[in-house]
């Protein structure tokens, strides 16, 4: 691993990349983690059924590590709603098992399609910056919000997300301000990225190798250099992000985007 300066620096530079730009646009690493991944795992020719399905699993396991530091961070402004959090978990450790048990059970292309409509769709929202409306709906019963956390982990670990994409829409949609329901969605990303990397590993388990670096349908030197790089540079993203107009950046990006979902669609 350490022996290939190149792979390092290119998996550094792209730790560094998700790192600022999940600080400077608020967007989750497996936007860019995911086609970069797949598009250096394709490059080092590692099988071509393998690649989608180990970056999905190895943006999972990096969202561990980065996740505890945006956590730290919204619980220290108070804005983790807790209370929510022990009621959407439970759920979200069923789906995102289920998921990656899901994804694996997927052809890689089937999985790679699935992607390009995620990534398609979390562009259009970044370019259309819609701001959630007032509401008065509360949360669902108990029943309600294990499903609602269910569904949030099954498409969490079927993309290799957060699950902001989904679960941010859904707290808002029930009258949570923004604020809590970004830093809420954040404290949900360590169970959903924990139990769907336990998920992957499991199905994984009897996997053979596939190339150097590999365990299962983790790809470890990603989650190594990935993780680093994105953590030290994280804080600076945001710090940034306080200081300048990101509306024309995540415009930018968002088209960015369109042409990463295209890439997918035809790959």
């Amino acid at each position: 691993m350490f022996s290939q300066p190149q792979l390092v620096f290119e998996l550094a530079v792209l730790g560094m990349g998700v790192g600022l730009l999940s600080g400077l646009l608020g967007i989750g690493g497996a936007m860019v983690m995911v086609p970069a991944l797949t598009f250096i795992l394709t490059d080092k020719g590692y099988p071509h059924e393998y690649t989608v399905k180990a970056a999905v699993a190895t943006s999972l396991a990096t969202i561990c590590f980065t996740s505890l530091s945006s956590v730290r961070a919204h619980h220290r402004r108070g804005a983790v709603r807790w209370d929510i959090w022990k009621v959407l978990a439970p759920g979200i450790l069923v789906g995102s098992l289920a998921g990656a048990q899901g994804a694996v059970a997927l052809p890689g292309n089937s999985l790679g399609l699935l992607f390009a409509v995620f990534v398609a769709f979390s562009a259009t929202q970044m370019l259309v910056g819609r701001k959630p409306g007032a509401h008065h709906r509360p949360l669902p019963g108990a029943f309600g919000t294990f499903a609602a956390g269910t569904v949030i982990g099954v498409a969490s670990a079927l993309v290799g997300a957060g699950g902001a994409f989904v679960s941010v829409p859904f707290l808002t949609w029930c009258n949570v301000g923004i604020h809590e329901a970004v830093a809420t969605s954040a404290a949900l990303g360590f169970p959903i990225a924990l139990a769907g990397t336990i998920g992957y590993l499991w199905a994984g388990r009897e996997l053979a190798s596939q190339g150097p670096g590999t365990f299962g349908y983790l790809y470890l030197p990603g989650l190594l250099f990935i993780s680093l790089a994105s953590v030290v540079l994280a804080p600076l993203g945001a710090r940034i992000a306080h200081s300048l107009d990101v509306k024309p950046l995540r415009r930018g990006f968002a088209v960015m985007l369109y042409g990463v979902s295209l890439y997918f669609f035809l790959r």
